[in-house]
């Protein structure tokens, strides 16, 4: 049974469902949510110190991340289209531990922070979740929503576990260049080999093979003329930028209200690990009720979790409220690929993919500073978390308009029939 979760496919010399769906799993582990993003932290107040930068200029770096990823995700899910995925990913991982390595050598130089960043953002969009999400729908057609959720939501979630506590262990102990070293050491030495056995495109999946004919999916302008796409991209771009807002600002929220910093940290924590189950949790909902209105009550369900931050008097409420918003988040993420693979097919996955991710990306890296520019002129959050919320009533409507599931060749037209 191909692309069930426990069988081999029959006829490939290497490779099968599992190995994969480990390997990709493992390479999310790796990725830069938790390689960078979940450490950042960690070095922002010694790199401030040490160099006498600002944290805000430190913190422009994530920019770049969200900048060159937006740029990059079309070209490169293109790419895997056409040629597979495997080489692309593992070049991606060697040159994300590389450049996290080089990360080390800062010098009092913010050009070259910024730069060496720079580098790390390219090779982090081509080891990035997409792409390990293109090789996943490749593998798998039974159970691929509980694929796509635990190679992306178990893997992140795992990184963003463990990569921390290994680089606070290193930072309190050698400082932060061991920090950078030991991340990029761990990816080089553990992650990379595993997934120079493990991974595998499947056959057929690039262009250039024999069997690629067979398989269905639009192509990325098909995909932009229905109104599928369109509709899904705008729902989780507005959902995942607001609900992303707020959970880095989970903590200068709670901070005006008057809580402690243990509070909103403990919020944040809660927040972080249900996004990562929910989005395992979202794949397995999805392969059993076959409609993407599915979705439509985790949207509600955040709306519920902004309230609750904004007005929550207590710690249980609070610790709901981010639970909820996980189950927003979680939800969007998990939905996103099985949309894409639903609607489209896999055959031009990578470039669909990676044009929907762009635009997550954009709203993620814009949204954070709308939330701030709101506060410096109102001196509140509660007007930019009104308009998250706005955002995401609004995303849970256009989902309610997605049409029915369908073969993934079926022409633009056929897709018009929205409401199905």
């Amino acid at each position: 049974m191909a692309g069930s979760l426990t069988s081999p496919v029959p006829g490939y010399r290497k490779g099968s469902p599992r190995s994969v769906l480990i390997a990709c799993t493992l390479g999310n582990a790796v990725s830069v949510t938790p390689a960078v993003h979940a450490v950042f932290g960690l070095f922002l107040v010694p790199l401030s110190a040490q160099f006498d930068w600002s944290r805000a200029s430190i913190s422009g770096v994530l920019g770049i991340l969200a900048l060159v990823g937006a740029v990059s995700y079309p070209m490169i899910g293109r790419y895997v289209d056409k040629h597979g995925a495997r080489g692309m990913l593992l070049t991606g991982v060697l040159g994300l531990a590389l450049s996290i390595s080089a990360l080390a050598a800062t010098t009092g130089s913010l050009f070259q922070f910024y730069a060496t960043f720079t580098v790390l953002a390219v090779f982090g969009a081509m080891a990035g979740t997409p792409i390990f999400q293109k090789v996943i729908a490749d593998w798998f057609e039974e159970n691929r929503g509980t694929a796509l959720g635990l190679s992306a939501g178990g893997g992140n979630g795992l990184g963003s576990v463990v990569l921390p506590v290994l680089a606070a262990v290193l930072v309190q102990t050698w400082g932060w260049r061991a920090g950078y070293l030991g991340i990029s050491g761990f990816m080089l030495i553990v992650a990379l080999p595993l997934l120079w056995l493990l991974l595998r495109d499947k056959a057929g999946s690039g262009h250039h093979s024999e069997t690629a004919v067979a398989r269905e999916g639009m192509t990325l302008g098909e995909a932009l003329r229905t109104p599928a796409f369109w509709l899904t991209l705008i729902a989780v771009a507005a959902g995942a930028g607001g609900t992303t807002a707020v959970f880095s600002h989970v903590v200068p929220i709670l901070s005006d209200r008057g809580f402690s910093v243990a509070t909103g940290t403990a919020v944040v924590s809660v927040f972080a690990l249900v996004t990562s189950a929910w989005q395992v949790a979202t794949g397995r909902i999805m392969d059993r009720i076959q409609t993407p209105r599915v979705a439509v009550p985790m949207y509600l369900m955040a709306v519920v979790g902004l309230i609750l931050i904004e007005t929550g008097g207590s710690m249980p409420e609070l610790l709901i409220g981010g639970a909820l918003l996980g189950v927003g988040l979680g939800g969007q993420f998990g939905a996103l690929p099985y949309f894409v693979a639903r609607y489209f097919g896999t055959r031009h996955f990578g470039s669909v993919i990676g044009a929907m991710y762009s635009a997550v990306i954009a709203a993620q890296g814009t949204t954070p500073i709308l939330l701030d520019a709101v506060f410096d002129a109102q001196h509140s959050y509660r007007p930019a978390l009104l308009g998250v919320g706005g955002a995401l009533v609004a995303g849970a409507l256009l989902l309610m308009f997605l049409p029915r599931y369908g073969r993934p060749a079926d022409t633009a037209e056929g897709l018009m029939a929205v409401g199905h």
